[in-house]
């Protein structure tokens, strides 16, 4: 399997390549040169086989001969030795919960791969790899957690100070080893804006080995197919689910629309965006138009203009009517999700933490239109992780889970800047260059 730019201006990579660099030389994201497809037999028997089986045949494909299979199999292995469950929430709806990893989150298994492939590639070289990565709140966690002691790998996380929550700034900020936070004094998409500037400077990319840990690498973004095809493993309906996904930066998503080209019996999608929603003009206007993101409660998708989304384009052809058709697009206010965790927690005794609400609300207005469907919406996040948010909406605590409760104990440890690429670049050649 080999990757070409999105640009179209670089040479074609392999995986271990695209992995490495993250971005083309001419700054485009890499896409799979062909898109598999998995056997009929693979569908037949995907109930009986174990989490690990599902994600090596699936990945399999995308690494090529980068990595032994025997090594592969033990990556994806430990990449997902926890649980994902499908719960049922109502007649009509269940839930796919992602947040059983070790920060609670569905970033997890992303970061947990790219880790070890990262690992794995970097066995018997003495060049330091320096990760660079913007989060709105779980990415940095689940990166953080991913590649805590990694040899021959340093990490730094940029976030916008007081826009994550306290339980997601304690696990990036608290790690400390070859773990680096970096408290941004702006939004998400200006730390977005530093790192990939950082990766377009010539001077320092000959300085330092960069490479990056958000959904734009293929690392990252890859292995989140994994979700729906352990959905599906769960479903027992006679028809295809409908599946609704929280979308911001739109890496999820075009996983799960990468699994649907490969054979995946999911019969429609639903983009759930907060008020950071540029799909609906896309939909309503065939242009994508990037906007200055605002903040929101469900903060992990406050992206304004979507790394992924032109990753969704090439998928399709940037055949618009075919998109149309497949995705539906749904906005939704604060106002509307913060009633939607209160009327699900009331009425169905399900706590939704506000990504789940946005999908929850997008998917309930498509099966209005609907009913015979049935669908999943995909749980992102435990709610302790938007504890402040939650607690308000339903007047009463987020019992923190115990392999959280430690955090509290810890002290916080991050770098404050102001969101100037010239400070980035200094900190970064004075931290990491030997």
């Amino acid at each position: 399997m080999y990757y070409y730019s999105l640009n179209k201006r670089s040479a074609k990579v392999n995986f271990r390549d695209a992995a490495i660099t993250g971005q083309a030389p001419d700054k485009g994201l890499y896409f799979p040169e062909k898109i598999p497809t998995l056997s009929a037999d693979f569908f037949k028997q995907l109930k009986s086989k174990s989490k690990a089986q599902i994600a090596f045949e699936v990945i399999k494909p995308y690494i090529g001969d980068t990595i032994k299979e025997e090594d592969l199999f033990n990556i994806c292995s430990e990449t997902v030795n926890f649980d994902f469950p499908l719960k049922k929430i109502n007649d009509n709806t269940s839930s796919l919960e992602l947040f059983h990893g070790p920060t609670l989150a569905f970033k997890d298994v992303g970061a947990r791969f790219m880790s070890r492939c990262l690992g794995y590639f970097s066995k018997g070289s003495d060049k330091q790899v320096t990760v660079l990565v913007a989060t709105s709140g779980d990415t940095g966690s689940a990166v953080a957690n991913g590649f805590l002691d990694v040899k021959g790998v340093n990490v730094v996380i940029l976030y916008p100070s007081g826009k994550v929550s306290k339980i997601q700034e304690l696990q990036l900020t608290t790690l400390g080893k070859n773990i680096t936070a970096l408290e941004i004094q702006g939004t998400f998409d200006d730390c977005q804006a530093l790192v990939k500037q950082a990766f377009t400077d010539e001077e320092l990319n000959k300085r330092l080995s960069l490479t990056s840990a958000n959904s734009i690498n293929v690392a990252r973004w890859l292995p989140q197919q994994f979700y729906y095809f352990y959905a599906l493993q769960q479903w027992n309906h006679e028809i295809p689910p409908v599946i609704s996904v929280p979308s911001g930066n739109f890496g999820n998503i075009c996983a799960g629309l990468l699994a649907y080209v490969s054979g995946a019996p999911i019969k429609h999608f639903v983009a759930a965006c907060n008020s950071n929603d540029i799909f609906s003009n896309y939909i309503l206007n065939n242009v994508v138009a990037p906007k200055t993101a605002v903040a929101t409660i469900s903060n992990a998708m406050d992206v304004g203009n979507p790394s992924n989304f032109v990753r969704m384009l090439e998928l399709f052809a940037n055949d618009h009517k075919r998109i149309k058709d497949l995705i539906s697009n749904c906005s939704v206010s604060d106002e509307l999700t913060a009633d939607t965790i209160s009327e699900v927690y009331t009425k169905h005794k399900y706590l939704l933490e506000p990504h789940g609400a946005v999908a929850y609300y997008g998917l309930q207005q498509y099966l209005k239109e609907n009913p015979k469907d049935k669908g999943i919406i995909l749980e992102t996040a435990h709610p302790v992780k938007f504890g402040d948010v939650v607690e308000k909406i339903i007047k009463q605590p987020v019992e923190i889970p115990e392999s959280m409760k430690y955090l509290l104990k810890l002290e916080k440890k991050s770098i404050v800047i102001q969101p100037k690429f010239d400070i980035l670049k200094e900190l970064l050649v004075d931290s990491f260059i030997i």
